[in-house]
């Protein structure tokens, strides 16, 4: 399959995802969902049951507001004391066993990237195309690419004083895997993030949360000590800078609806769906 074919088999499906998902207490059928994407049911459900290793109608199970309410009451919360998966499997695994972060200097924070080389591409990846670059201590961005300009721009934006170059790294290539098995890895894939203290903090804690799971604002705040600051939480969320590799999307509102997310409700509805898909066959 191209790359292209690929990319719009994509799309398709988080627009059939999103459309159960808005759609899921009425539980619409395989042809209403193949419908929605212009297909035929059985076309529908090859491509869907393809990219996502089960059918829609098994899928549509993991979309509903009372599947997300059991996963923030099965949260433990006192994984956010430790790094070490014990009895942890699959795609439950931690992401901080093999994601570090390493902070810029300030002067690289306040500068816009002064002195930093910065290379990046673009590649398919099971959610879409994303934009992957990186300095040379590590990966510094990770986004989902509604337009490559549109994306190059934020970049530059970002790294208004960095040397950008479009180039692939090996690293690059790291990234990719991880997207398709975060079980996978070595610990070597190194992040090197410009952010507040704050903004790292909450980062940092984000690793923790295992795939397949979710947890609220109120559990990343009190697991920091700061119970009050939900709303900063929000927003340092909101500012991860590496989608996915930062599992941002794994925090959700207390009452098991989605909240925000940088790269749209309908992408962070799809991985969330996947992963706890993905996590139900691998246990």
């Amino acid at each position: 399959m191209s790359t292209n074919e690929q990319h719009y088999n994509y799309e398709r499906i988080e627009k059939a995802i999103w459309f159960m998902y808005n759609n899921a207490q009425k539980q619409p059928t395989l042809e209403d969902v193949a419908a929605h994407v212009h297909l035929s049911p059985f076309h529908f459900q090859r491509i869907f049951t393809e990219w996502a290793g089960t059918s829609p109608k098994k899928f549509l199970q993991y979309l509903n507001v009372s599947h997300a309410k059991h996963l923030l009451r099965s949260f433990d919360k006192s994984l956010f004391e430790t790094s070490e998966a014990i009895g942890l499997s699959g795609t439950s695994r931690l992401h901080d066993l093999f994601v570090s972060i390493e902070a810029m200097t300030p002067g690289e924070y306040k500068n816009g990237g002064v002195g930093l080389t910065i290379n990046y591409q673009f590649y398919p990846s099971r959610f879409g195309e994303i934009m992957i670059a990186n300095t040379p201590k590590g990966i510094c961005k990770v986004s989902f690419c509604e337009g490559r300009e549109e994306s190059l721009k934020d970049l530059k934006k970002e790294y208004f004083n960095a040397d950008l170059y479009l180039k692939a790294e090996e690293s690059h290539q790291e990234v990719l895997r991880f997207f398709e098995d975060t079980s996978s890895g070595d610990g070597n894939i190194k992040l090197h993030l410009k952010g507040t203290d704050f903004q790292l903090q909450v980062w940092q804690m984000l690793l923790k949360i295992p795939g397949g799971q979710v947890c609220s604002y109120g559990d990343v705040s009190n697991a920091l000590g700061k119970p009050t600051a939900q709303r900063a939480v929000g927003s340092a969320i909101g500012q991860n800078p590496v989608a996915f590799l930062i599992p941002c999307h794994r925090v959700i509102q207390s009452t098991g609806k989605m909240g925000g997310y940088m790269w749209g409700l309908p992408k962070k509805t799809s991985i969330l769906a996947w992963e706890s898909g993905f996590n139900q066959k691998a246990v």
